[in-house]
């Protein structure tokens, strides 16, 4: 399968599905978040488990996990992050097996340093992603992507260097419609990106489905007044973040552990892979907590443009019609598409909030608290994060907000449905 060609005329009307491996959420079984301690030895654990899977998209990512010193724990054992490059190894080796059993794309990911927001230069962020990338060329990979940016300037570095390779370069920003975390709007953002060589120009996390539309729109609407060519391409999160401020998801007090209730129904992705296909997004897919009944429905959903359908459909009805033999009536009375279109599913959580208020602290390149250190972070490090935090989360109610509290002080909370005491209103998602 070729890589797309840019044309002068518009995009091309096939489809591209991209399938991320997001079990971050998911298959560190013991201990979930330590990321850059344990994922490594966990990559080859994933892939292998999602070649089913895979099989059944495009395009297959071999991720890329860098060396990074930052985050540290408190044993005296070795960081396992520094085995990085075998990592990468094995990730390009299994997603390539899987490639070769069908007509499928194998893709080299890189992401945002470390570096860059320590305040190194130019020249030290280039010298990270050129490393990066040395697996990815000696594995022969089809493209690359540079994705999970929240600062456009680095994102511009990225892509400079794997423009090096000659390969297809692929970019994706962690940005809303307010832009970058320098204030880059996401035209602008999308400008600089197609003009250092990247094909294809995008958002991946961070935000929900329809706020990633809204900043691709912005970004199509640049490259359009700058009058420039580029494809596009989206990968929200499965989480609804209405709430959310510039930083994204990463500010509400529920990440990264008590994200399920704001999980997007299949449902709600069937009107995502729309809504973006009528965009004029062709590389379309999702990032954390995206689980493979979501990538189908992206499939289902777009199956008349794709000409087939997934082969999981084969096991599963489109929009319920498969409840036509449930035993109840009321079930049964569900087996229609109109049902689950117009559904406001509830929360179950009579107690909870609606919103959140994210945390805010306004950390980014440069400040003290992002630089990297050699060292564990320490106990006195941390109790400083805390008071911290404590500082910045007291409300007029007097409670922190991620204490728990009575059902009687509860009921007096929510006399106002948000965590906080402001009115803040939206427009429903559902």
């Amino acid at each position: 399968m070729g890589f797309p060609k840019m044309e002068p005329s518009p995009l091309p009307p096939s489809c591209y599905f991209l399938c991320n491996l997001t079990s971050f959420w998911e298959a560190p079984l013991n201990q979930p978040y330590f990321f850059n301690n344990y994922m490594p030895d966990l990559v080859p654990l994933l892939l292998t488990a999602s070649k089913e899977n895979s099989r059944e998209h495009f395009l297959l990512t071999a991720p890329n996990y860098y060396s990074s010193r930052y985050y540290s724990q408190k044993t005296a054992r070795c960081l396992k992050c520094n085995k990085g490059h075998k990592v990468n190894e094995a990730a390009c080796k299994i997603a390539k097996e899987v490639a070769q059993e069908g007509d499928a794309l194998v893709a080299g990911g890189i992401s945002q340093t470390p570096s860059y927001l320590s305040g190194k230069k130019k020249a030290e962020v280039k010298a990270v992603f050129q490393k990066q990338l040395e697996i990815f060329i000696k594995n022969s990979v089809d493209f690359l992507i540079a994705e999970y940016f929240e600062h456009v300037e680095e994102a511009v570095w990225a892509v400079e260097t794997l423009k090096e390779s000659g390969l297809p370069v692929a970019v994706t920003l962690c940005i809303g419609p307010e832009g970058d975390m320098h204030g880059v709007p996401p035209g602008e953002c999308a400008v600089q990106l197609v003009k250092a060589g990247a094909s294809i120009v995008g958002v991946n996390c961070h935000f929900d489905p329809a706020t990633c539309l809204k900043t691709v729109k912005l970004m199509k609407e640049g490259l359009t007044a700058a009058n420039l060519k580029a494809h596009l391409m989206s990968q929200p999160l499965a989480f609804h973040t209405p709430d959310c401020g510039k930083q994204g998801f990463i500010d509400l007090p529920e990440f990264p552990f008590a994200l399920e209730p704001r999980i997007v129904s299949r449902w709600d992705v069937h009107k995502y892979a729309r809504e973006a296909y009528n965009l004029g997004i062709r590389y379309i897919g999702g990032c954390c907590g995206f689980e493979p009944y979501h990538i189908r429905a992206i499939a289902e959903e777009l199956a008349p443009e794709r000409g087939f359908l997934p082969l999981a459909s084969e096991k599963h009805g489109s929009w319920g019609n498969e409840l036509s033999m449930h035993t109840k009536p009321w079930v049964r009375a569900r087996a229609r598409k109109e049902y689950w279109e117009n559904l406001l599913p509830a929360s179950g959580r009579p107690y909870c909030p609606s919103l959140s208020k994210p945390d805010n602290w306004g950390v980014t390149k440069g400040d003290a608290e992002l630089m990297q250190q050699k060292e564990a972070t320490t106990d006195e490090q941390l109790k400083m994060l805390f008071e911290k935090q404590k500082l910045k989360s007291k409300t007029e109610f007097g409670l922190d907000s991620h204490q728990t509290v009575d059902a009687m002080k509860l009921r007096t909370i929510l006399r106002f449905p948000f965590r906080r005491s402001y009115i803040f209103f939206y427009t429903p998602l559902c």
